[in-house]
């Protein structure tokens, strides 16, 4: 019975008319067979256009070509395409901003909304290295009448409103600066500007800070640390711009005019040679436009500071500088070998080394790093300067040239290890404040072109280890020509030719 029924089943299901499927096939044919309809003919095979292996490779092709092309705004984070990534936003936080004018001013910032103040200032490529013999001291009495003011009392205007303004000069570098709210930003850049435009030079003010200056260089020639570093300059880089002193010699500092003033403004106030920078609560467009606004008045001098470098290029000179004086208790000098500059690949490991070499200060009860202050744009001092009583100067000396000749022999792993890490710690710990950051984004600016992100700065540091410290000691140490400049009670200093002696071991 069972076999007689699925016998019936198959041959009904055999026997009844079925039309093709509407999606597959001509949508002419009937969807279902009625009584009055004329019996079924065989279904007509269906257009080439439809065959089911075209319509496989149809169905292929689009999903082809939405993997080739796929939409964008659900594949921004997870696209199946390997594309090259940049984190160059990642790796330069906190990002510098920088904008070239048409003068060719920059405009440097670094923005912190959440800052309730802000740093502007102005970086020069000005200084004493920059000036000639009988100017000498000219940038440093141009700063002070830049503190002195304007006519207008633009000082008065930026301590209205609770803002602070500065300045300093160095052998290579001028700087006013200005601190204030986040509120005020576009006061203080309309004061820097009054400041650098419009300064008082009138006969009765280049007198006041004529007397101003005078009394500075008495001050500083009873800060012995400050004369050291005259004398080492002076010595190391004799008979070359670089060994100028920042205050400039008594004689010149008496005979400065508004004409020498002026001309040098004219000569190296010019807009390629300066750097705008910024940082705190400021946005970078408004500090751009207020910038095209109140600069306008600024040099267009051609020279640049590589032409002036190469005219009058610093050689250093192996030789010393003596000065007794018994009645100084304590007796300094400094030792310094010839270095690299800021942009030589081998200054990050020469950093490493004087952290390696440490520093230590009595008062202080410990060790700490500091950061050299004898790098200049083509050439350095590396060295190691020292105050001790005046029977202990033998040996110090002997200390100071072992540990010094030793990076060129005997470097322990260890030691560099934690060397790099001191000093990308002392690196950070530096940057803690806007006043900071504003001074370091002007100064890499003007040193390298660009800020160097902290990022790319410990990959550099890192990358030294006790391999590379011992070429860069036999590069700049061994066997190496030293300056020396020693003041005080130094009756027991060793002379010039011990210490040229032990620049180098005598190994058998």
């Amino acid at each position: 019975m069972a076999i007689r029924k699925l016998i019936y089943h198959t041959l009904r299901f055999h026997n009844y008319p079925r039309s093709p499927p509407v999606r597959h096939y001509s949508t002419h044919s009937p969807a279902f067979s009625t009584p009055h309809s004329t019996p079924p003919s065989s279904p007509s095979p269906p257009p080439p256009s439809f065959m089911i292996y075209d319509s496989l490779a149809e169905s292929v092709k689009s999903k082809l070509n939405r993997l080739e092309n796929p939409d964008p705004r659900f594949l921004r984070y997870g696209s199946p395409n390997p594309t090259l990534a940049d984190h160059t936003s990642i790796l330069s936080f906190p990002a510098t901003r920088i904008t070239t004018l048409p003068n060719g001013l920059r405009v440097a910032t670094q923005s912190n909304l959440a800052a309730r103040s802000a740093s502007v200032g102005v970086w020069i490529e000005s200084g004493s290295r920059f000036e000639s013999e009988e100017r000498n001291g000219v940038s440093n009495f141009l700063k002070h009448l830049a503190l002195k003011g304007t006519e207008s009392g633009a000082l008065e205007e930026i301590e209205n409103v609770g803002g602070h303004f500065d300045g300093f000069t160095s052998r290579e570098m001028t700087a006013y600066y200005t601190q204030v709210t986040d509120r005020n930003v576009a006061k203080g850049i309309e004061i820097l500007g009054k400041i650098l435009q419009n300064s008082d030079y009138s006969e009765d003010t280049i007198n006041s800070v004529r007397d101003v200056v005078l009394r500075e260089r008495e001050e500083v020639g009873t800060i012995r640390d400050e004369v050291i570093f005259d004398h080492l300059h002076a010595t190391a880089f004799q008979y070359s711009p670089l060994g100028k002193s920042v205050l400039g010699p008594l004689k010149n500092i008496k005979s400065i005019t508004k004409a020498d003033i002026q001309d040098h403004i004219s000569t190296h106030y010019a807009t390629h040679r300066m750097v705008i920078s910024a940082a705190g609560g400021v946005k970078h467009e408004d500090v751009v436009e207020q910038v095209k606004r109140v600069f306008t008045k600024l040099s267009a001098n051609p020279t640049t500071t590589s032409q002036l470098v190469a005219n009058e290029p610093a050689n250093f000179t192996g030789s010393e500088v003596r000065i007794i004086d018994d009645d100084i208790p304590l007796a300094r000098f400094a030792v310094a070998f010839n270095a690299a500059s800021w942009t030589d690949p081998d200054s990050i490991a020469l950093m490493i080394m004087q952290t390696m070499l440490g520093s230590w200060n009595k008062s202080e009860g410990g060790g700490k790093h500091m950061g050299s202050e004898l790098v200049q744009r083509d050439t350095g001092l590396f060295g190691v300067y020292a105050v001790a009583k005046p029977d202990c100067l033998d040996d110090l000396s002997y200390a100071i040239m072992y540990e010094l000749s030793k990076l060129s022999y005997r470097v322990s792993e260890a030691d560099v290890i934690r060397a790099r890490n001191q000093l990308k710690s002392s690196l950070l710990l530096h940057m803690n404040g806007i006043s900071a950051a504003a001074e370091d984004i002007g100064r890499q600016l003007l040193t390298y072109g660009r800020r160097i992100p902290f990022a790319e700065l410990f990959a550099r540091i890192d990358a030294v280890d006790s391999n590379t410290v011992k070429r860069v000691a036999n590069r700049f140490i061994f066997d190496r020509d030293i300056a020396i400049a020693a003041m005080g009670p130094i009756q027991g200093l060793p002379d010039y030719n011990w210490f040229r002696r032990r620049t180098y071991w005598l190994r058998y």
